[in-house]
């Protein structure tokens, strides 16, 4: 019986990682389509020319992959790997300081709200009541 409410959870989970897919290509492809996909393909290349790579960037692009390796295994797998908030809370950290550089305010409340998530996680995880 196990065996078989496994399977029907892994069928299920294909089924919705296609639907998933699905969505997302449908989705990224007409709002591309209605800013341009030359215009989004010239900004991504950005990211292939030494110079994009200045300090902010470099701390930016960080920043931003941490917070993709917590938030998507927890949306798509339910899984919290909670260490990984110890890198977030420094590249949230360095992140305030790159939004001074640009002078981004919405950067650097939503990083300072991340980084009370981090602490509240690690702190969680450290210390059981």
């Amino acid at each position: 019986m196990p065996i078989i409410v496994s399977l029907d959870m892994n069928i299920k989970t294909i089924m919705f990682i296609k639907i998933f897919l699905i969505v997302c290509v449908l989705f990224l492809g007409t709002l591309y389509k209605i800013i341009g996909f030359k215009k989004i393909w010239d900004v991504i290349l950005m990211y292939t020319s030494k110079s994009y790579w200045t300090d902010y960037n470099t701390i930016e692009f960080a920043a931003w992959f941490t917070k993709a390796i917590i938030i998507v295994p927890g949306l798509i797998f339910g899984i919290e790997i909670w260490q990984f908030h110890f890198l977030t809370l420094f590249t949230s950290s360095l992140l305030i300081w790159a939004s001074m550089r640009k002078s981004l305010p919405t950067l650097i409340v939503f990083n300072s709200i991340w980084i009370l998530i981090s602490l509240t996680i690690i702190l969680r995880n450290l210390i059981s009541f």
